[in-house]
């Protein structure tokens, strides 16, 4: 189940739908509008392995690895979203929901940078 932020615009929201990219958005289909950030941790926890996308950058840490999700910070301008999110889908590194889960994520246009449950440093990917 991909997850938006309340920070991820309705025009990004319909051209991932556009490409089949079924999402559900905090604060419309799913939580209330203004969710604060310590409330959307146990939502996910709710939920079945989703993957959480947004443009905060205090989703980005270590200690939010968890084996139940995926945190994905899109460190991109906001109208990128929607076609960094769908190159992040398919890069083989995190293409399945298997191989997402347990990770957080920074997304940007040099690559990702991933921390995985239980990981000491992060992990630089290129995009390939």
């Amino acid at each position: 189940m991909n997850i938006l932020d309340e920070n991820i615009s309705d025009s990004q929201r319909r051209l991932l739908s556009s490409w089949r990219i079924y999402t559900r958005q905090i604060g419309f289909e799913l939580g209330k509008k203004g969710m604060s950030d310590d409330e959307i941790i146990p939502l996910l926890h709710q939920l079945s392995h989703p993957t959480f996308y947004t443009r905060d950058s205090d989703f980005y840490h270590p200690k939010l690895c968890h084996p139940g999700y995926c945190l994905v910070y899109l460190d991109v301008r906001k109208d990128e979203v929607a076609t960094f999110i769908r190159r992040f889908l398919r890069h083989k590194s995190f293409k399945t929901r298997t191989y997402r889960m347990g990770t957080v994520v920074r997304v940007s246009h040099i690559g990702l940078a991933v921390w995985h449950l239980y990981a000491l440093h992060e992990d630089l990917i290129a995009w390939a």
